[in-house]
């Protein structure tokens, strides 16, 4: 099954998520081992292109994922799921969605305003223009702080996002024994409810 379906995922969207899932757990976890390493090194040079490389594979599947979505929607939550939490999920999504588009483009706004004039280079191969920065956010040391802060507290947002919404994964799973979790391993039949 490819497509959605009413009770489950197809293979696209479960490929998705977890493509990007594991490929955003690798860039946080990077992003702040990068934070402690001396600017200057060549060893550090390379990770931030490494960085800005996958950055934009994210924001591409984003795009992918986020065209994918309204084309074939997502499967109805579970009948015998509170109104609050329901809504909750709705928002929880919502947020992801904005924090998952927001990092890349913060992060090519800051290096765009960067006075260093780094070039983008994915994956040494193709390179990407830098972004128009408003005039209105000072120089470019001030809009590079700017963006800087907004990707930095942005990360540590999508941390906190991406911990609330396995906690409830998990707790679909274990304690109200629903196929929320499961659906988005397999597509196989759901599970009905209780």
């Amino acid at each position: 099954m490819l497509r959605n379906s009413k009770s489950g995922y197809g293979w696209i969207a479960i490929a998705f998520h977890w493509t990007m899932a594991l490929l955003i757990i690798g860039m946080l976890a990077l992003g702040l081992y990068m934070r402690q390493l001396p600017q200057t090194e060549p060893a550090t040079f390379e990770l931030f292109q490494l960085h800005k490389s996958i950055g934009f594979v994210v924001l591409t599947l984003a795009v992918l994922r986020l065209f994918w979505r309204l084309v074939n929607p997502s499967p109805r939550l579970p009948a015998g799921m509170p109104p609050l939490e329901k809504i909750a999920a709705h928002l929880g999504h919502a947020s992801l969605y904005a924090l998952i588009f927001a990092l890349p483009v913060t992060g090519w706004f800051m290096v765009s305003a960067s006075p260093w004039g780094i070039p983008t280079i994915l994956f040494n191969v193709l390179p990407v223009p830098h972004l128009h920065v408003p005039e209105a956010l000072g120089s470019q040391e001030q809009a590079e702080s700017f963006f800087k802060l907004l990707h930095e507290y942005g990360a540590y947002l999508l941390i906190a996002l991406i911990t609330v919404h396995v906690a409830a994964a998990l707790k679909h799973h274990f304690i109200s024994r629903d196929d929320t979790l499961t659906r988005m391993i397999s597509t196989g039949p759901a599970k009905t409810d209780n």
